[in-house]
């Protein structure tokens, strides 16, 4: 499992950062920390366009985005 850290980032970097992970290919899960909802609306979108699955905990400047490959 990968985890990153994207709180204080503004999109599209923490986009670029969960392709990143996804593309590489070496996790099935990739948790990646945001601290904005736009964040949390783009990375999911991404993601989800890429087929991987996404949870999300947490609300305000801590979430946490649990992305699992189907």
């Amino acid at each position: 499992m990968r985890t990153i850290d994207a709180r204080g980032l503004s999109c599209p970097q923490p986009v670029f950062l969960a392709l990143e992970a996804i593309k590489t290919g070496k996790d099935s899960v990739v948790e990646i920390r945001v601290d904005n909802a736009v964040a949390v609306e783009n990375v999911t979108r991404a993601a989800t366009s890429s087929g991987w699955s996404v949870a999300v905990a947490g609300a305000g400047e801590e979430m946490l985005l649990t992305l699992a490959r189907q």
